[in-house]
């Protein structure tokens, strides 16, 4: 699905090879999500710092990818859906 938010994107390159916080922290991430609109790393939902959506709710950056290698998806998180990746983010994907 393609929502009005990936539209103008312009996905930037990761920060941080782990979520930014939790190595600032010292704490442990379950999985890592890409903001495609800054590159922030941050840990999935599933982690104790649910650090991505923190990211979004702070920046209201709407789009993320996951960031776990070989994995190719993208949220929204406005529209609560799965996106497609842009082509634009492919190379900053692991």
């Amino acid at each position: 699905m393609f929502c009005e938010h990936e539209a103008g994107l312009e996905p930037a390159p990761p920060r941080t090879l782990g979520c930014e916080e939790c190595l600032r922290l010292g704490t442990p991430w379950v999985h890592l999500r890409l903001c495609l609109t800054c590159g922030h790393v941050g840990c999935c939902d599933s982690s104790p710092g649910r650090h991505a959506t923190r990211h979004f709710h702070h920046t209201d950056h709407p789009v993320v990818a996951s960031f776990e290698p070989g994995e190719r998806w993208a949220w929204c998180y406005i529209d609560e859906a799965e996106v497609d990746v842009p082509p634009e983010a492919t190379p900053y994907l692991r």
